[in-house]
């Protein structure tokens, strides 16, 4: 089985919702508003709130039905039957994320020339700072770098405490009460210009999709989608409110404002906090742009990817590259496409003159001739908008429609008042349309008529599951089948058929369910290769423990930030099924199950998985390139972990190294080392001194106090240039295995003077020693004992006395 194992909580979500909304949006049309229509812009960004409110509902049902990625689209195809309408809507929302991507990076350019770029640079072509800034950007996408949840938070703190400080300036420049009484007597009676800004203000809130979308990576969707869009649109509304509330207080006249423009807010920014707050706005502002223009391309690219896949879009687009494991072609073609629409919209015709003379009279019906001398921002922002809208009105008359066609389907959250709430959403959005740019709506239009015309004649290209099925004959066992099949008739979700396990004995027929009195050991393996060895050595390690051995070996692919999941279960299913064909090939004398998982992050994969399965036991490969996953595992891990280095033969078990060591893992782990001398094992405990002067001589007492059923024990005192030398090199001359605990000041080491189990496991590749490396599971108090345990260790070394060297190196 594939599954897909979620990382991203609440916060990240609202992280992500949030960061999103704070853009190009508040940062360019709050000054436009506040020119046109004063303190009226509030109402203008509630009532564009309101109207994003009603969609976002109806996504919000929709992800706890689908909690993958794709958002609108993926709501659509799941939903309706016709493809040519899936395809419009899949068509538009790329349209209308590569136009919001543009519309930031052309507002990102007017701050650049504006506040940034010298005098001299002024004569670049129009909109060049925002072209470099697409290229850029489909690079880092197109090579897989693209921020995590943690710095997503901090990004989005950034944002808000940018506009805190422009809040803050104006309430200090004109005090609460002057600030109250100027935006009061600010208000207009103009509906039409209201209606208006809100069109253009739409932009802005779209940023709820961004949650949507990455659906299938947040944890427990059902519920945290629907609280995460409506907290993060009523935070965004509320600063955005204040944000007005300060631009009606500007010290700046409002005829300036109107002339500045898009970059009003940097003008006002330096009348109430100077030229250092200035540089604050226009640093948060171009910062906001370019989070915002990469979580656009993300979105962009994944919906691209989703098409290509489903056969409405050229194949190469669902391609994953190789190298980069990002859909490079879907990604690539987003990038063109913004920096196409900069160039048009931006570049050759712009508001205010153009590179190329352009005059063009077109009649239309009910709107009379039209002149196309030139398109600029407010054009574009009308051309994205009117891509946003239109599939959002779809996706709430497919709500409405999922209602009756599916009424027994479980829904996590289901919207009130339907259908009249879907349907007050899709004549809102029309409203809004109505009041779009007329320029940017015939453009739109033009363009997916054409891209229409295009995919009417193409035709699209077989479904990817039913390419896969001509090309790749079922290799499924009759019993896996009739679970799959038993699965699907009982209508589960994504969730449930997660949780469904197929597992295979020795003879690679099906087992029963482990029982409650196994013992289960989790063998991660990131190469298939390597899942025999590693089976094998868990069996053998499972022989030790009470209870029947059970092993769970689980492969992970790790999923790039820019890349949905579905496009790598290939990949997944694959490595199981060369996994399964190897095991199957041996004869492994215990029960075992094989299941693939994709993740964005390895380690929290393979903890999590400990956790459902309540494993006894964690059984690890040492990642020689990827430590960070051996870190997270160790100091995570709700069980004790075994990271085994160069462990070729489980027959090296007849012999057992153990360092005299000391602390809390080196404790835990005397019990696994005296039921194998109980069952006839050699087992040598290694004391070192050393002599370079890295560390202090261990006490051996507590070491062989612990194995009292051991039947042989031979204590080994020798002096070494380091601790890891000496155990590396005693453990080669009496052959075996290596078995240490990991050490408590693993951190302090890391950073200062290194780790003494990473240098084992190194100086043991070259001398072709086994290692392996136990950690136990830590509570609450685990961080404390990191640090505190170095300094009790230094204390008992002060106390101790070093009479031990003298002895025997060899005792029986």
């Amino acid at each position: 089985m594939v599954e897909h194992t979620r990382t991203l909580d609440f916060k990240i979500a609202f992280a992500i919702g949030l960061g999103t909304m704070i853009a190009a949006g508040i940062f360019s049309l709050s000054g436009t508003a506040v020119a046109e229509i004063g303190s009226s812009a509030v109402i203008a960004f509630v009532l564009a709130a309101i109207v994003a409110s009603l969609t976002a509902a109806s996504y919000s049902e929709f992800a706890s039905i689908y909690s993958e990625n794709g958002g609108g689209y993926l709501f659509s195809s799941r939903t309706f039957e016709h493809d040519t309408l899936v395809y419009v809507v899949g068509a538009m929302l790329f349209l209308g994320y590569t136009g919001t991507t543009a519309f930031y990076l052309a507002t990102m350019d007017e701050w650049v020339v504006r506040f940034i770029l010298p005098e001299s640079l002024h004569v670049l072509p129009h909109g060049s700072s925002g072209v470099l800034a697409a290229l850029l950007l489909g690079v880092l996408n197109a090579r897989g770098t693209e921020e995590s949840g943690t710095f997503q938070l901090f990004v989005t703190g950034a944002k808000v405490a940018v506009l805190l400080a422009f809040i803050g300036g104006a309430v200090a420049f004109r005090g609460p009460a002057v600030a109250a009484g100027n935006f009061a007597a600010g208000f207009t009676g103009d509906p039409v210009g209201i209606v208006s800004i809100a069109a253009l203000a739409f932009i802005t809130f779209f940023g709820f999709s961004a949650i949507a979308a990455s659906a299938g990576e947040i944890i427990e969707p059902r519920r945290t989608v629907p609280l995460a869009i409506a907290a993060s649109i009523l935070t965004v509304t509320i600063l955005y409110a204040f944000v007005i509330v300060s631009m009606v207080n500007s010290p700046v006249p409002a005829e300036v404002i109107a002339e500045e423009g898009e970059t009003a807010m940097g003008r006002v920014a330096a009348g109430f906090l100077g030229p250092a707050g200035r540089s604050l706005i226009v640093a948060g502002a171009i910062f906001s742009m370019v989070s915002a223009s990469n979580a656009s391309i993300l979105a962009a690219s994944g919906i691209g990817s989703l098409m290509g896949r489903q056969g409405q879009a050229p194949r190469p687009f669902s391609r994953i590259h190789r190298q980069y494991g990002t859909p490079f072609w879907s990604v690539a073609s987003a990038t063109g496409v913004i920096v196409a629409l900069i160039v048009v919209f931006i570049g050759l015709f712009p508001a205010e003159g153009g590179v190329i003379p352009f005059d063009l009279t077109v009649a239309l019906p009910a709107l009379g001739p039209i002149t196309f001398t030139n398109l600029g921002l407010t054009t574009l922002t009308g051309f994205a908008t009117l891509n946003l809208l239109l599939p959002l009105s779809v996706v709430n008359i497919a709500l409405i429609y999922s209602r009756r066609r599916y009424p027994d389907i479980e829904r996590g959250f289901r919207v009130p008042g339907v259908p009249l709430v879907p349907i007050i959403g899709v004549i809102a959005n029309v409203a809004l349309i109505t009041n779009l740019p007329v320029k940017g709506v015939v453009v739109g239009v033009c363009l997916i008529v054409g891209m229409l015309a295009a995919y009417l004649i193409w035709g699209g290209k077989p479904d990817m599951d039913e390419l896969y099925e001509e090309v790749v004959p079922s290799t499924t066992s009759a019993s896996q089948v009739e679970a799959e099949r038993a699965v699907a008739e009982a209508d589960t979700t994504v969730a449930d058929v997660a949780e469904t396990d197929v597992t295979a004995d020795a003879s690679g027929g099906t087992a029963e369910t482990p029982g409650e009195d196994s013992f289960r050991i989790l063998v991660p393996v990131a190469r298939p290769d390597r899942a025999v060895r590693y089976a094998r050595l868990a069996a053998a390690m499972a022989e030790y423990q009470e209870g029947e051995p059970f092993v769970d070996v689980l492969t992970v692919t790790q999923i790039p930030e820019q890349t949905p999941y579905e496009a790598v279960e290939e990949i997944t299913r694959g490595r199981i099924t060369r996994i399964q064909e190897l095991l199957a090939a041996e004869d492994l004398d215990v029960s075992y199950a094989v299941e693939g998982h994709t993740c964005r992050d390895v380690g929290f994969d393979i903890v999590q998985t400990a956790r459902d399965k309540e494993s006894n036991l964690v059984l690890m490969g040492y990642p020689e390139e990827h430590t960070e996953i051996a870190e997270h595992v160790e100091y995570k891990a709700p069980c004790g972990v075994l990271f085994a280095s160069g462990v070729l033969d489980p027959d090296a078990l007849d012999v057992v190294n153990i360092g005299a060591g000391g602390g809390p893992h080196h404790m835990d782990l005397l019990s696994l080392i005296d039921r194998m001398g109980e069952r006839d094992a050699e087992i040598h405990v290694i004391n070192i001194t050393p002599e370079g002067g890295e560390g202090r001589p261990e006490n051996t007492e507590a070491t062989v106090s612990g194995l009292p059923n051991a039947s042989s024990v031979q204590i080994h005192n020798t002096t070494a240039q380091t601790i890891a030398d000496g155990l590396v090199d005693r453990a080669r001359e009496n052959g075996g295995i290596l078995i240490i605990g990991a050490t408590r000041t693993r951190r302090l080491r890391r950073r200062v003077f290194g780790s003494t189990p990473d240098n084992v496991i190194k100086l043991a590749q070259g001398s072709g020693v086994p290692v392996l490396v136990y950690s136990s599971p830590r509570g609450v108090q685990g961080p404390i004992e990191e640090y505190v345990y170095p300094i009790y260790r230094y204390l008992w070394g002060i106390r101790r006395s070093p009479t031990q060297a003298g002895q025997s190196e060899t005792q029986e």
